[in-house]
């Protein structure tokens, strides 16, 4: 077989965005014919749907049931600045980025509200020193790092009892990782990531010591009306029953429920584990035989099992060619049909971001591999570069 065989089967789905990512397997636009339509989301009916899609996401996430669940404008982004806005200016802050998102965090704190957090940075590939966070600050950090595929590997380093909140960016993590929602104060996700869900739509998840923080302080700046948690110094329990503070979709709605039905039916939040955990195993298994490819997460342990995120290694592609190599394979694969928008993210280091959560199909992830080593061999012969030797690799000539 020549190196550069072009595979003769394609994904079934070759959707692996990282957000908006693929739809549950089976679904079609009949899932959205009960979808509230030309009803107001205050109706009866309209609250109902709401309040369903509230109690779904705690029954199959196990969220306490003292804890808020509410449902928030402007996706996982709406949810964590009404978060930080809302919880933060009481207590001194610490802040942990070692990615896009998380390092955005800290530039609207410091920013934006003009606090001075104390910032503990890592490069793209590497977590900051867990052990030494100061929890009788605020903590804010997000679990997983979407665009550099490193996560916190679990919730160990959070104290039980601690003097600050701790407040979380879950957004890539929920749905594909037991989190330990007793050490979590506010908790923010989309419905766009892990299950699929149409964008613009957020999830807030508060503690009671988080209530607390919003029912006893004021920060000292005012509180955008698309923003506010409370009222005449009390939680708005309303958003934590769906009553929105603003107009949600209804199609978004009932898209989200669809997703949940799914998840539960299925096998629910360890079933949805399983797959998100095979899909990346999948992976893996690909690049311990590869030596032209790599995590860009350097620790095993700290991978993330939804957003892959690889890098491409060797003398061939080394230097400041790199970002244009790894564009141009992520280019040749969405030309043929085989995967959409797999470059990383613009801000991180150059390579592939290959989304692995329940909704991707396992074959389909397993057939898209085969294609990269296809677009890898084929990028070396348009350059004019040395191919690499492929003596050990399953599934290419010389392998066993």
């Amino acid at each position: 077989m020549a190196s550069s065989s072009r595979p003769e089967v394609k994904p079934a789905n070759p959707r692996f965005s990282s957000g908006p990512c693929a739809k549950p397997p089976g679904w079609s636009a009949d899932a959205l014919e009960n979808a509230l339509l030309g009803r107001s989301h205050r109706s009866v009916e309209g609250r109902l749907r709401l309040k369903l899609a509230i109690e779904k996401t705690r029954e199959i996430l196990g969220i306490p049931g003292d804890y808020r669940v509410g449902i928030v404008p402007a996706s996982d982004t709406g949810a964590m600045e009404m978060a930080m806005w809302t919880l933060l200016g009481l207590r001194p802050i610490e802040m942990l980025a070692w990615e896009s998102f998380g390092k955005g965090w800290v530039s609207d704190v410091k920013s934006e509200l003009k606090l001075s957090p104390r910032v503990r940075e890592a490069e793209y590939g590497r977590l900051p020193d867990l052990s030494s966070v100061d929890f009788d600050r605020d903590v804010v950090f997000a679990w997983n790092g979407t665009t550099s595929g490193v996560r916190v590997p679990n919730g160990d380093f959070i104290p039980c009892e601690r003097g600050g909140l701790v407040i979380c960016d879950a957004t890539s993590a929920v749905f594909a990782t037991e989190l330990p929602w007793r050490k979590l104060d506010a908790a923010t996700f989309s419905w766009q990531k892990v299950l699929g869900g149409e964008a613009a739509h957020g999830m807030l998840i508060l503690s009671p010591r988080a209530v607390e923080r919003i029912e006893s302080f004021k920060p000292a700046w005012p509180i955008p009306k698309i923003f506010r948690l409370a009222k005449n110094g009390k939680l708005i329990e309303g958003i934590f029953t769906g009553a929105t503070i603003n107009t949600p979709s209804m199609i978004c709605v009932e898209d989200y429920l669809f997703a949940l039905e799914w998840a539960a039916s299925s096998g629910g939040l360890p079933w949805l584990i399983e797959r998100a955990n095979a899909n990346s195993a999948a992976i893996g298994e690909f690049v311990e035989h590869r030596s032209w490819i790599d995590f860009l997460a350097e620790d095993p342990s700290t991978r993330s099992n939804t957003s892959v995120c690889l890098k491409f290694a060797g003398d061939e592609i080394a230097g400041a060619d790199a970002a244009n190599f790894a564009k141009s394979i992520a280019l040749r694969l969405e030309a043929e049909g085989v995967a959409y928008d797999i470059g990383s993210y613009r801000d991180a280091p150059p390579g592939l971001r290959i989304w692995c959560g329940a909704t991707v199909e396992l074959r389909d992830i397993e057939i898209l591999l085969a294609w990269l080593d296809w677009a890898f061999e084929s990028e070396l012969e348009a350059r004019g570069l040395r191919k690499i030797s492929q003596a050990g690799i399953p599934g290419l000539g010389g392998g066993d």
